[in-house]
């Protein structure tokens, strides 16, 4: 069968189609469930200094921000295929005709985009409630030195750049962005399964393994490889598991962002760097199988 050239927009129109698809199964309802968690958490425990009043504000949003994230990209790409295969959409579709890898290009880019786009309303939300409650612990805090009457111009200084820095800085949006970029990576291995898997559930399981086993890659260097073989061997055994699964730790800097430290432009390279490799190894690797699935 013959395709015309390759075209942004067909691809575009299914990951439309695809949003349209994924909000159907009521995912707006987790932002709701987010803002009321994320405010609970800007408000609760108001005895707590300013430091461990913000850092738990920003843990439990992270926290929220990283469940969303990753249940809908394992879940949602999950079920995707065999939705469509179900509903004989998938049918429709590569007949129009479109070629195959158009077609996965779409569905992935059309959870990347739900993905993006709920990360970025939580992001808007935590955002304001943090800057809401470090204006207001920054307030209560001056007025606490007044009472004390060590209200010195140094002291109001110092406290304005301690608050600052565990308040809403970019270092936060940084935080979201290394969240997006981890669960693009995750997707986009949900969707590799899924093109070989027989079974919704079977690709949620193995996905959700290989995504924990990605988070502690490190600790499987450190204890497993490190000091038991050669260094050559080592290397390549460490590389060998980065390929069978995503190396997710490079994204770990929310840590960093609830302590207050600075993401560096380096850490931020990298995990642009290393989702680019994941997203376009994955996608190959994806349209290999799927080429070969018979529908």
């Amino acid at each position: 069968m013959k395709y015309s050239s390759f075209s942004p927009a067909r691809i575009w129109t299914l990951a439309s189609a695809t949003v349209t698809q994924l909000v159907r199964m009521k995912i707006l309802a987790f932002l709701l469930v987010f803002c009321v968690i994320v405010v609970g958490a800007g408000f609760a425990f108001p005895v707590m200094n300013p430091e461990q009043q913000l850092k738990l504000l920003k843990d439990v949003s992270f926290g929220a921000l990283q469940i969303f994230s990753i249940v809908i990209a394992i879940v949602a790409t999950s079920l995707l295929l065999p939705r469509d295969l179900e509903d004989r959409t998938l049918y429709t579709i590569l007949s129009k005709p479109v070629p195959r890898f158009e077609y996965l290009l779409g569905k992935l880019l059309g959870v990347l985009v739900l993905i993006g786009v709920g990360l970025i309303l939580m992001d808007i939300a935590f955002s304001a409630v943090l800057w809401l409650r470090q204006t207001m612990v920054l307030a209560q805090s001056i007025g606490a030195l007044k009472q004390e009457g060590v209200a010195t111009p140094e002291a109001v200084a110092q406290l304005n750049e301690f608050v600052g820095k565990q308040g809403l800085t970019w270092n936060v949006h940084f935080g979201v962005l290394a969240i997006f970029l981890k669960a693009s990576v995750i997707a986009a291995l949900a969707l590799m399964i899924s093109c070989f898997s027989t079974s919704t559930l079977f690709t949620v399981v193995i996905t959700f393994c290989v995504t924990i086993i990605g988070h502690g890659q490190s600790l499987i260097r450190e204890y497993f490889l490190q000091g038991h073989f050669s260094n050559v061997i080592e290397k390549l055994l460490s590389a060998l598991l980065a390929i069978v699964t995503p190396d997710l730790g490079v994204f770990d800097v929310v840590d960093n962002v609830i302590n207050g430290e600075l993401v560096s432009s380096a850490s931020i390279g990298l995990m642009l760097g290393t989702t680019a490799l994941y997203l376009v190894g994955y996608s190959v690797v994806s349209h290999l199988l799927f080429v070969e699935k018979e529908l």
